[in-house]
Formats: C-alpha cells, sequence, structure tokens
C-alpha cells in the first residue's frame, strides 16, 4: 500500500513538471502571430520595428510595442536582399536592429527532444511504474506463505549479540540450556555416544521473567542463527497458510543448520485440539498439525533446536508435550531478592548513578517484580531523574519509581476536599495500624493520601523475606488489615464510604478461597467446586458445583464468620489504639505522606507513653492499697 501510494505521487508529480514546461512552450508560441514578408516591409516602412532575429529561414520579429511575430525569408537569399525585392525602404531598414544566429547549439537540438521525445520518455516512465507495482503485487502474493520469522545471530544482527552475562539470575535455566549450546556447537560429542539431544525445549513462566532473552541467549553464546517467530505470526485468515509458513520455516532453518527456532507465545496455536470453532477443521489446528509433523521430521543429525515459550502450558496440546517434542521444560520464575539486585546491576549498567545509591534497598522494595518490571523500573527513575534536570539517578528517583509502577503515576491535579481528606487519613492509618499490631503480617513502608492511578490513597507494605507458601495466620491478618480503613472509618465518623470497596471485595475474594480452594476452615480439607476453562479463549469463564446447596450455604456461613471475625480483630486494635489512630492521621493530613522510620518512630512513643501509664497506675494502686492499710489499723486500734 505504501510503494502504491509513492508511485502514485510520482506519476503525479512527473506530469505536473510537463505540463509546466508544455505551458511555456505554449505560452511562447501563442504570444508570436505569423505574418509575411509584405506585412513586414510595410511595418518597417511605417518604423513599427525594433528588432529583427533571423535563425536560418525563420524570421522573429519584435515592435516598438514589444509584441512579437515570427515569418519565413526565402533560402536562397539573405533577408535584407529578400526585403529589398518586397520594396522596403533603405533608410528605414538601417534603423531596425538585425540579428542573424547560426543553425545549431544545445538549444537547437533540444528543441525537438523536448516538444517530441519527452513525453515519450514520460510515458514510458509511468508503464513502468505501472509495472514495477504489478510484479510487486504478484511477488506478494507468491511470498505469502514464507515465514515471517526475523533472523538474529550470525546471518541477521551481529551487533545485537546476546550472551548469558546479559541474562541476570535464572541459574537453574542456565544450567539446563548450557546442555543444548554444548550439542549445537560439539554435535559429534553426542551422537558418537548414541545420546539424543532434546529437539524441543518449553520456557515456562510468568509474562516479562527473560524467556525471550534466554532464548536469544542461546543463540548468541552458540553463536548460530537464531528464527524468531511468534505463534500469531502463522495464522492468516486464508486457509493452509499458516501450513505453509511453518514448513518454510522449517526448511529454512534447515539450511541454515545449525540453527534455532523461536517459537514466542505458544499457546496461540498450540491449544487443544478439537475446541476451536472449527471442530478439529480450523486453521490453528492445521498449522498446529504441520509443526507436529515437521518436528517429527528432524532426523538425528539434523542440528536444528526448537526453543518455544509460554505462560500457560497447562492449555497446551499434550502431543506438543510428548518425548520427541517439546518434552524438555525449563521452567523461569519470578526472581528472589538476590535475582532482583543483579537484574538491576544489568539494567543500570549504562546508567549514571549516585555515588549513595543502594541496589539492594531498591530490590527488597521489589518483591514479585519480574524482569520486565525492574528494567521499567530503572527506566522510569531515569525519567525522573532527567525531569528534575539531574546529571545522576539518585535513590529517591528509584523509590519514587517504584511506587509510579507499582501504583501508577501522582496525580497532583486530583484534590481532595478538608472533609474527603480526613477520610482518606483515617482510612489509611486504620490499614496501617491493623497491619502493625496483627499477628505476622508485611511492616509498612510508606503511608500516603496522595493520589495515584486509580486510587486516593495507598498504605504500602513490603515483605521483609521471600515467602513461597502462606499461612491461615496471615491469610486472615491480610483480610482484617483490609478491613482496617473501613472499620476505622466507622469509628472515627460512625459512617461508611464507597473508599473501601476494592478492599472489601478481596477481602471476600481471600475469604472464599479459605474456605473453597485452601481448606482453612471448619468445612474441613476439601475443595469445593471445578473450574470450567474454554480452551479456545484459554481463560476461566465460569464455576461448575460439584456440592450441594446445603453445602453451599455452609460454604456462605463459613465466609461470613471469616469477614466477621477479622473485621471484630481490627475494630478491637483501632478501639485500643484510638489515641494513636488521631494523631497519626492528624501528621498525615499535614504531612500526607508518612514514611516508615516516622511511623515506627510514632508507635514505639505511644508504646513508651502506655508504659509510662501503666507504671503510674500501678503506683497510685500501690499507694490506694498502702492508705487502705493504714486507715485498717487505725480502725482497728479504736
Amino acid at each position: 500500500m505504501k510503494n502504491l501510494t509513492k508511485n502514485l505521487i510520482t506519476i503525479l508529480l512527473f506530469f505536473l513538471v510537463i505540463s509546466s514546461i508544455f505551458s511555456l512552450l505554449s505560452t511562447s508560441v501563442q504570444e508570436e502571430k505569423n505574418i509575411s514578408l509584405s506585412e513586414l516591409v510595410n511595418d518597417i516602412n511605417n518604423e513599427k520595428v525594433k528588432k529583427i532575429t533571423v535563425s536560418g529561414s525563420s524570421v522573429s520579429v519584435i515592435y516598438s510595442d514589444d509584441s512579437k511575430a515570427k515569418t519565413m525569408k526565402e533560402v536562397e537569399s539573405s533577408l535584407s536582399q529578400s526585403l529589398v525585392n518586397y520594396g522596403v525602404d533603405n533608410e528605414k531598414l538601417r534603423k531596425v536592429n538585425i540579428e542573424v544566429k547560426q543553425e545549431g547549439g544545445i538549444w537547437y537540438w533540444l528543441g525537438p527532444i523536448i516538444i517530441y521525445i519527452l513525453p515519450l520518455i514520460g510515458f514510458g516512465f509511468i508503464f513502468y511504474l505501472i509495472f514495477r507495482q504489478t510484479k510487486a503485487g504478484v511477488n506478494q502474493a507468491f511470498n505469502f506463505t514464507r515465514s515471517k520469522a526475523r533472523l538474529f545471530g550470525a546471518e541477521g544482527h551481529p551487533k545485537e549479540k546476546i550472551t548469558f552475562n546479559d541474562v541476570a539470575g535464572l541459574k537453574e535455566a542456565k544450567e539446563e540450556l548450557k546442555e543444548i549450546v554444548d550439542f549445537l556447537k560439539y554435535p559429534q560429542k553426542y551422537l558418537a555416544i548414541g545420546a539424543k539431544i532434546p529437539r524441543g525445549v518449553l520456557l515456562v513462566g510468568p509474562a516479562g521473567t527473560g524467556k525471550t532473552l534466554i532464548a536469544r541467549a542461546v543463540a548468541g553464546e552458540a553463536r548460530v542463527p537464531f528464527f524468531h517467530i511468534s505463534g500469531s505470526e502463522f495464522i492468516e485468515m486464508f486457509v493452509g497458510v499458516g501450513s505453509a509458513r511453518v514448513r518454510d520455516l522449517f526448511d529454512t532453518a534447515k539450511k541454515h543448520a545449525p540453527s534455532i527456532i523461536f517459537i514466542d507465545e505458544l499457546d496461540a496455536i498450540g491449544r487443544y485440539r478439537g475446541a476451536g470453532i472449527g471442530g478439529g477443521n480450523d486453521e490453528r489446528e492445521q498449522t498446529l498439525n504441520q509443526i507436529l509433523v515437521e518436528m517429527d521430521g528432524f532426523e538425528r543429525e539434523t542440528n536444528v533446536i526448537i526453543l518455544a515459550a509460554t505462560n500457560r502450558p497447562d492449555i497446551l496440546d499434550p502431543a506438543l508435550l510428548r518425548p520427541g517434542r517439546f518434552d524438555r521444560k525449563v521452567v523461569l520464575d519470578i526472581p528472589d531478592i538476590n535475582g532482583r539486585e543483579e537484574i538491576l546491576k544489568i539494567h543500570t549498567r549504562d546508567k549514571p548513578l549516585d555515588s549513595g545509591i543502594n541496589l539492594r534497598e531498591v530490590a527488597e522494595r521489589t518483591p514479585g517484580f519480574s524482569g520486565a518490571d525492574l528494567a521499567n523500573v530503572a527506566n522510569e527513575a531515569a525519567i525522573l531523574a532527567a525531569r528534575k534536570n539531574k546529571t545522576k539517578i539518585s535513590q529517591e528517583d528509584f523509590l519514587e519509581a517504584i511506587e509510579k509502577v507499582l501504583l501508577g503515576p501522582e496525580r497532583k491535579s486530583y484534590v481532595l476536599s478538608d472533609k474527603e481528606k480526613e477520610i482518606a487519613a483515617f482510612h489509611e492509618v486504620g490499614h496501617a495500624l491493623v497491619a502493625t499490631f496483627s499477628k505476622s503480617t508485611e511492616p509498612v513502608r510508606k503511608i500516603s493520601i496522595i493520589a495515584r492511578g486509580m486510587a486516593a490513597g495507598y498504605t504500602l507494605q513490603v515483605p521483609t523475606e521471600e515467602r513461597r507458601i502462606k499461612t491461615k495466620t496471615e491469610f486472615l491478618s491480610d483480610i482484617a488489615t483490609l478491613l482496617g480503613g473501613y472499620t476505622a472509618e466507622k469509628i472515627k465518623f460512625n459512617e461508611i464510604t464507597t473508599g473501601a470497596s476494592n478492599d472489601l471485595s478481596r477481602a471476600s475474594e481471600i475469604a472464599r478461597k479459605l474456605v473453597k480452594e485452601y481448606g482453612m476452615s471448619s468445612l474441613g480439607p476439601i475443595s469445593f467446586g471445578e473450574k470450567e476453562e474454554l480452551v479456545f479463549l484459554g481463560k476461566e469463564i465460569s464455576e461448575q458445583r460439584n456440592y450441594s446447596e446445603k453445602i453451599a450455604i455452609k460454604i456462605d456461613e463459613e465466609v461470613e464468620k471469616i469477614i466477621k471475625n477479622a473485621q471484630k480483630e481490627a475494630e478491637i486494635i483501632l478501639r485500643n489504639n484510638k489515641k494513636l489512630l488521631d494523631r497519626i492521621a492528624k501528621i498525615l493530613i499535614e504531612k500526607e505522606t508518612i514514611e516508615r522510620e516516622e511511623f515506627e518512630k510514632l508507635i514505639k512513643e505511644n508504646k513508651v507513653a502506655k508504659s509510662v501509664k501503666k507504671e503510674e497506675k500501678k503506683i497510685e494502686n500501690k499507694k490506694e492499697k498502702k492508705d487502705f492499710s493504714n486507715l485498717k489499723v487505725k480502725v482497728k486500734e479504736l
């Protein structure tokens, strides 16, 4: 489409140029009138002629009023002789400026070319463009079935070479893939001993964990061509195109062997067969069938490795996962704190950092972040520093970037009223206090009532250690923390607002999972409900009940019980610390943000104050007892 538009513009411009040339030529022609020699003689005798130019047999006349005319002289004689023959007055003729031009020169030859040959050249050029466009369309039709894979590595983009040194963390994955690299480098070592290297390796992990990056690192380490294609690029609206592209991709990879084929988002074409709209005959399934055939067609000596990536291994067709195809799975998980620190070092090595930067602290504040998330944090920190006209990135830029990635950018234009600000402050402090005084909860890092993203305020909690499992006590504390904002509003204002809607939704979801999925209720270790998925769409559609209506009532009762107990716990904590709630909320209204250090200081001061007050009360009680005993002695004496 772009080429067609370009060609049309070119043709249009060419026509404009030709039209301009012809317009100039025609204009010059129209300005000159044809006269006879006798008329010219009369005009000379009447002293109307100013200049005469003779070029061969052609005569150009310029009159006193600057008008022009042309005529032809006799070939055999000169112009003067011809004029004398027609009766010109010699005296009048001498007053006329007569200029004789010799025939020849560049314009003498170019004139006919411009007038006659140039249009022919123009039309030839137009036909050439039309032919080229038609040829391109034919070639496109033939290239339609060719693979759209992008070539990297040895013959593709040598400047974009990536090795394992560019991939932080993922130690286990690297160890698994080093065998693939070694086979591509030294295939005879394995063939001689009768070993069969896996033809297909499936990279499994959440989005952003580095599946594509580590696949390219394998190609970079082995120094072989790397063909990268997404699963969705095989599929077109025309039947048979996907299969043809698969055949072309595998044929090309074999020609470049040793090589690597990397299919990203394999689940786009590798889902269960027979679940599509076409009942097993749709284009996606035909493409999948062709992939299976091509993988089976590899000979033992064919040095072509197929890498594929997906974050949905559960919906892949079993035929893809059998031995001989994608029989080796490499799991890429979310990095731990050490992995996050290494990833940050890689993404900041080309960035100017402040001398006081502490990437370990940044790693501590980013649990659950993937490699892509950390790359985004580093980039956002650089943008923030540039926005502030800094030459180096500081620790504050990184901490602000983390909050921006987690919650969204600050919405400074979103101004709360005084009443809304007060409600938001008590709400967030309620979360923070319940989290602080509950069992097994993450420490509070920050409390803020500055709007970020869709939230009017937030309480930031960051775990102190990496955990893969969670206890019932921790879940219950999380529910109580979520209900802390709702309860604080109710205690302070004797009213509730819509600000707790998201908290209630999350708390209810956790409580229902405790009962139905985790077996953490009085109903016992039973899982209730079977999730149904429409494989063609690849997402959860509904839940099929495998329990009676009586059990459903009990599930609802258990969920309600968990929620109410959590709210009761939150209410006890907040009522016991009501003065602290008021104090911190007042500070938050003034400052809008309270960091962890200040919050912990306020908690510590409150504990000290309570301890002092308790000791004072003990002393007072002792005095009262002593006075009472003295009184008893006096009574006895009386």
